[in-house]
């Protein structure tokens, strides 16, 4: 039973990667479905790597489609990546243990592959989050096989939107990280079903060294606030009651996904302006 429902083993603890396909996932969100479905933008993406001996499904996250084949998502799951799909579906999404079967994490007739993947020219890891602005740039686009044709779409951000925010601005964190924990002998896992999650967050606006790229975030799914994990990878976090994406999720600071997390900004110069450029004639619907 668990074999079928754990997914994935850290990497990098204190970076949001999107978890391996088996194994354990060490991390929890405070999040609560999508039960009306107000983020129909919003996917969840496997990314296929090269284990060493094949080709096979390694990562999960989450993206938005900001145009019907436009999906924006995060550099740490688009470089290196060989072939990526994604999921529109609230979820549960069927994997190919359950009963009856799906087609998670391989491709099927219920998601839609990428034709090219792109990370931004610039994205770069330089070493252990403890170093200071120790990624940069972490931003990903999927340029979906096939439209996907939606009432709306995920909408980028005026430059420097975020410098305008006051302290405690509500976002809107959204993705299909892993949910639950399980307690027994031993060391805790995180599991959950596959499934679009959303979870209020606060803006902190105190300056830091990664404020020209990033924002920082409450996360402290005890008081009721943000908590992004494992697999939310690449989703959008969203000025409160809008779908304006202020950045994409990025990492976190501290293993139980409380306390702080950090998201990429997408309202930044480098990431527009890089957006709009190799990819704007695919913006419009």
């Amino acid at each position: 039973m668990r074999s079928k429902h754990l997914l994935g083993i850290i990497v990098f603890i204190s970076l949001l990667l999107a978890t391996f396909l088996s194994g354990s996932a060490y991390a929890v969100t405070n999040g609560q479905p999508d039960s009306g479905n107000n983020w129909p933008y919003v996917g969840l993406v496997v990314v296929d790597e090269w284990n060493g001996s094949d080709i096979v499904p390694m990562w999960r996250g989450t993206g938005s489609l900001i145009s019907p084949t436009v999906v924006l998502t995060a550099g740490h799951l688009t470089e290196n990546a060989l072939a990526a799909r994604v999921w529109f579906d609230v979820g549960p999404i069927k994997a190919v243990w359950d009963d009856p079967p799906g087609h998670y994490p391989y491709a099927g007739p219920d998601s839609v592959e990428a034709a090219e993947i792109y990370t931004h020219p610039d994205y770069e890891i330089y070493g252990s989050p403890a170093l200071p602005e120790w990624i940069s740039h972490d931003v990903g686009i999927l340029i979906l096989s096939e439209p996907v044709y939606l009432s709306e779409y995920g909408l980028l951000p005026d430059e420097g939107l975020v410098d305008t925010l006051k302290m405690m601005t509500p976002v809107d964190q959204v993705g299909y990280g892993v949910q639950e924990m399980w307690r027994g002998g031993g060391q805790p896992f995180w599991y959950g079903l596959r499934m679009r999650y959303f979870a209020p967050a606060g803006l902190i606006t105190s300056k830091h060294v990664f404020s020209d790229e990033f924002m920082k975030l409450t996360a402290n799914s005890a008081k009721g606030k943000g908590g992004t994990a494992f697999g939310d990878s690449g989703g959008p976090n969203l000025l409160g009651a809008t779908n304006i994406i202020l950045g994409v999720t990025s990492w976190g600071t501290n293993y139980q996904c409380a306390g702080v997390s950090y998201v990429q900004r997408v309202d930044t110069a480098d990431v527009l302006d890089w957006i709009y450029t190799e990819f704007g004639s695919l913006l419009q619907p």
